[in-house]
């Protein structure tokens, strides 16, 4: 799917184009009754302060008369009937703002839950992470991209219908007020109006050319800000790999050159900005003063009075305010073209992942389209085995590749019965833990004609357990609710996977990941599994952190408490061997070749030689 470069920004068509497909699901959507009803209200809101404004214009010609004529009677009525158009404005303006507010958290909270949904739903997070493209920092564009969506797209529309409300109701006011105006014997009616438009054209033209390249610098603000914010992110999630390492002055030079564009596109903004507040600043003072200078002629010729100078020289600056909405409104203009940009690529990209045939996110490479199977989050079993799960597994001609389109392994055929306990082996980096992962249903880059995902509920245990922040009891029965386990199973669970002492802790809160070792984690992962029950597991050096003893107590313990799961393992230790029934080697193709999967049932005996020995050649393979 082809894409605008992060450096490009569309066109402004386009960008209106993506605002109307970002917006518009919400306005159809179940909360469009409240949401178009504070939508009106507002609105009727804003549609009343410009009445109060256009009732102040008038008002504004008959006290400045009074002060002409010396009129106390008429100036002290005259100031009550001012109190009661300012309360009134001060109720208008502060509800409007409040239900303005409302609005503004509604629709980000319901945007919010859909951005979350598609992101995360069928493991679209996972598989943008493979792609290349417009899908950076993820966090942001959910996080702030969405806030300032909604609010500029509110405060810029209710802005433009304002000013356009005003700019009608203005224009009649400042018509009569002008009369006409003799140039070169030619009488010019409402000359003032002819003014006000010119004014206010020519102001937004230079000021479109003196901030167009703001467009493309706060556009790419948004970006290094958001890179430099991820890899802050990124060195206190590790911060103890990078004192291990003792990686900061590493960490540092990486920092440093990430705020390096931050520091250098903001001094650009800088520059822009200045000139452009320079400009914007000469353009606003010019009009206090310039339509006195156009009207004063008529004044001082005794064409109209002080009140009527007052007048309409409010409503020329109200009808030039109108017209230059977009100077006014420029910088926010810019910053809401930006987002929306984002937005509309983070759309994108995630459906490219979930409705684009793979061949489309490969270039072309592979035509296939894998299918997920069953995943966890549907629930936890009894650990008895389902009607689906009594399917095979069959890989078939299954070919996998890795995102560039590079095939890495290919299948010959084979299949993993229910409950024949498999292990994949070979040496690293031939594609094992690639085909686990399309086994579990996360990895799209594959292709066959004759194969079959696993049926029923699986369960993948990386060699890095994900433990989500928040309590041990979270942690543990994570994604599953942890209403569904009491604390008796809980406690059984960590004591039969050797860390009992946890449960002390299990409504603690804290970032798990940091917390725990290693070890401690992939036997959290464990516990986890137990209580899952899966009709399949998947296991990804998920027991490298232990030791053998232990290792081999874990995988005693699985095959003890799930007898109805069928593990699949990946391992690089010869001692998983006797826990599995059935070994497939990953062996090294040709240059240029993928490697392939080759089938193999050793003898007990040829088993126990290559796990002393190392050798996961295994004789006879």
């Amino acid at each position: 799917m082809a894409t605008m470069s992060d450096t490009q920004p569309k066109p402004y068509r386009f960008a209106f184009r993506d605002f109307i497909q970002l917006a518009k699901p919400y306005w159809v959507s179940d909360d469009k009754k409240k949401g178009w009803a504070l939508l009106l209200v507002i609105l009727a809101m804003n549609l009343a302060l410009v009445w109060v404004n256009v009732r102040l214009n008038f008002w504004n010609a008959a006290f400045y008369n009074s002060i002409q004529a010396k009129n106390f009677p008429d100036f002290k009525h005259l100031l009550l009937v001012f109190s009661g158009y300012a309360l009134l404005y001060i109720v208008l303006a502060v509800y409007s703002q409040y239900f303005l507010q409302m609005l503004q958290i509604r629709w980000r909270r319901w945007v919010t839950e859909v951005f979350l949904k598609d992101w995360l739903v069928g493991g679209a997070h996972y598989r943008m992470s493979l792609r290349q493209g417009n899908s950076d920092n993820p966090d942001q564009r959910i996080a702030d991209d969405i806030r300032s969506f909604v609010n500029d797209s509110l405060s810029l529309f209710f802005g433009f219908i304002s000013s356009l409300v005003t700019l009608l109701s203005f224009l009649t006011i400042l018509w009569t007020l002008s009369g006409a105006f003799t140039l070169l014997g030619y009488s010019i009616p409402g000359y003032m109006v002819w003014v006000a438009i010119a004014y206010a054209g020519i102001g937004s033209y230079f000021a479109h050319k003196v901030g167009k390249p703001l467009i493309k610098l706060n556009f790419n603000q948004q970006r290094y800000e958001a890179d430099f914010r991820f890899g802050l992110a990124r060195t206190r999630e590790h911060n103890e790999g990078i004192a291990l390492y003792r990686g900061e002055d590493r960490e540092m030079e990486g920092h440093n050159s990430r705020f390096a564009n931050v520091w250098s596109n903001w001094w650009g903004i800088m520059k822009r900005q200045k000139l452009f507040t320079w400009y914007s600043s000469f353009y606003g003072q010019l009009a206090i003063i310039f339509p006195i200078l156009v009207a004063a002629p008529r004044y001082f010729a005794g064409q109209i009075q002080l009140g009527g100078l007052t007048q309409t020289a409010s409503a020329f600056g109200q009808v030039q305010g109108a017209l230059s909405w977009f100077i006014d409104a420029y910088g926010r203009i810019v910053d809401w073209r930006a987002t929306v940009e984002r937005l509309y690529t983070f759309v994108q990209s995630v459906e490219a992942v979930r409705h684009v045939p793979i061949s489309d996110l490969m270039d072309g490479q592979l035509p296939g389209a894998p299918a997920a199977g069953g995943l966890l989050p549907q629930g936890p079993g009894s650990g008895g085995s389902s009607g689906g799960a009594a399917l095979a597994i069959e890989l078939g001609d299954l070919r996998v590749a890795t995102p560039d389109g590079r095939l890495l392994l290919q299948a010959d055929g084979q299949r993993i019965q229910p409950m024949q306990h498999t292990l994949f082996v070979g040496p690293s980096g031939l594609g094992k833990s690639t085909l686990v992962r399309w086994l579990a249903g996360i990895w799209p880059y594959a292709e066959g004609t004759h194969y079959r995902l696993p049926a029923g509920r699986s369960l993948f245990l990386p060699q890095k357990p994900y433990l989500p922040i928040g309590t041990l009891r979270q942690a543990l029965t994570y994604p599953m609710p942890t209403e569904q386990f009491d604390d008796a199973r809980l406690q059984v669970v960590l004591t039969q996977a050797r860390v009992p002492y946890l449960f002390a802790s299990i409504d603690q809160a804290d970032t798990w990941m940091q917390r725990l070792s290693p070890g401690e984690q992939q036997r959290l992962a464990i516990a986890r599994a137990l209580l899952a029950a899966p009709d399949w597991l998947f296991l990804d050096e998920a027991t490298s952190a232990l030791d053998p003893p232990t290792e081999a107590a874990m995988y005693e313990l699985l095959q003890r408490e799930l007898p109805h799961t069928t593990l699949v393992s990946v391992a690089h230790r010869p001692g998983v061997v006797r826990f599995h029934r059935q070994i497939l080697l990953v062996k090294a193709g040709g240059e240029g070749e993928p490697a392939r999967l080759v089938s193999h049932t050793p003898q007990l005996a040829e088993t126990q030689a290559a796990s002393e020995s190392g050798d996961w050649a295994l004789a006879g393979a």
